[in-house]
């Protein structure tokens, strides 16, 4: 019996002896795998202190070296049209055909321009010389070619021909403009009058109102709004005209759909009205100041003149004065003409954002007074392209303002047929 105790015991014992193995030997395990895991720890640890140590050495090798000059490219561009042909070799006459005006006219327009279109500094370029420059953006307008052509002509690149152009116009309206297109003052405004009355018979006139449409890259949205009764898109540019072909009223800001009549009232001409100068003159009993002429599209007033609207009841005087205000109102028409012979960007769609459009139609609307008054010549070939490109957009129609008459602007014009009537009874040849 105390055998079996004996082994019974001994037996209990064995196993925990065998527990006690089994848990130490976890324990063993678990304390291996703290200190492999500790060691791989300082091992990355060790390894990223001599990297970093490598980089700072490689980083202080670099730093010591010294720096290379560092390269520009820069496409290598050809300027000898502009430097060789154009400044040694261009006669007058090469000078109007491709920039529409004379050197010494060119130069003026150089002056005038000097403060908007002064050279940038550059480091790396020698910068585009003004001339350059204002030859480039004449070029741009008189032909109407792309900003690629004009590019490869002058040894620039096309994005400079485009930022050329857009800094001379918006140069132009905003500071230049206003000294070349202008109301008249009293004492012009009274040798407008008389010349009128010299070549044409009519009285008090001191300038011819129309409008006529530019075509443009209209926008997606608001396509139809620029579309026009020709079915193209263009701007409705409103001008003033007096006798010698110079305008000095513009308003170019409302789309080819707009009437007219719509037209000269959002003008700022219409709101100046009463600013026009007045030159009081009695005829056959009635005052009159000095006035427009325009055609049936616009209002009667007592500042703008229209003809009597034909009938089968219109009076030999009516008649006759419409015979004389027609005559007249040719001025407005040779006018527009010479101003797209000269500037042919204004007979194609070009390649303008249509925001910017007005201030190209506005410039070149400056552009044309500076040559008249510098008694540029026009090349009659320029007025045949010209007409080549009107039949590919031709003009819309005039639509009558079927609005009644002004009673001031009636009164006026019934003393004026009365005039013309007793003064001028038959046509005479007009100038």
């Amino acid at each position: 019996m105390v055998f079996e105790i004996d082994r019974a015991a001994f037996a209990y014992m064995l196993c925990i002896l065998l527990c006690l193995e089994v848990h130490m030997n976890k324990q063993t395990a678990f304390l291996v795998s703290l200190i492999r895991h500790e060691l791989c720890r300082r091992r990355l640890i060790l390894q990223a202190i001599e990297d970093n140590e490598n980089y700072l050495l490689r980083a202080g090798a670099l730093l010591q070296q010294r720096r290379p000059r560092r390269s520009v490219w820069m496409k290598i561009r050809d300027r000898s049209f502009w430097d060789r042909v154009v400044l040694q070799e261009y006669t007058d006459e090469d000078w109007r055909c491709n920039f529409r005006m004379s050197r010494r006219t060119f130069d003026k327009l150089c002056g005038l321009m000097s403060e908007v279109m002064k050279p940038e500094d550059v480091t790396f370029r020698a910068p585009i010389p003004l001339p350059m420059r204002v030859a480039i953006v004449l070029y741009k307008l008189a032909s109407c070619a792309e900003n690629r052509v004009v590019a490869n002509t002058f040894g620039v690149s096309k994005s400079t021909v485009k930022r050329l152009v857009y800094l001379f116009c918006r140069g132009m309206v905003s500071s230049v403009i206003k000294n070349i297109i202008r109301m008249p003052t009293a004492e012009e405004a009274i040798a407008i009058a008389r010349r009128f009355q010299q070549k044409f018979h009519i009285p008090q006139i001191i300038g011819c109102i129309d409008g006529t449409h530019i075509p443009v890259l209209p926008p997606t949205d608001g396509y139809r709004d620029f579309v026009n009764r020709k079915g193209w898109p263009s701007y409705v540019l409103q001008a003033v005209v007096d006798d010698k072909y110079r305008f000095w009223s513009l308003s170019c800001k409302l789309p080819g759909s707009a009437h007219d009549a719509n037209v000269l009232r959002q003008s700022q001409l219409f709101r100046q009205a009463h600013l026009l100068p007045k030159g009081p003159r009695e005829i056959n009993g009635v005052t009159i100041n000095h006035f427009l002429l325009g055609d049936p599209a616009y209002p009667l007033m007592d500042w703008l003149m229209k003809g009597y609207t034909p009938s089968p009841h219109i009076t030999p005087e009516q008649e006759l004065f419409n015979v004389y205000l027609s005559s007249a109102r040719t001025t407005v028409e040779i006018a527009f003409e010479r101003l797209k012979a000269r500037w042919t960007v204004l007979m194609k769609r070009s390649d303008f954002h249509f925001t910017f459009s007005p201030y190209m139609i506005a410039t070149c609307c400056a552009l044309h007074n500076l040559c008249e008054d510098e008694k540029e010549s026009l090349n009659p070939t320029w007025t045949a392209e010209a007409s080549v490109f009107e039949s590919a957009t031709p003009q819309p129609g005039v639509r009558a303002y079927n609005a009644p008459d002004n009673a001031a602007g009636q009164r006026i014009r019934d003393a004026l047929a009365d005039y013309l009537s007793a003064n001028f009874p038959l046509r005479t040849p007009l100038v």
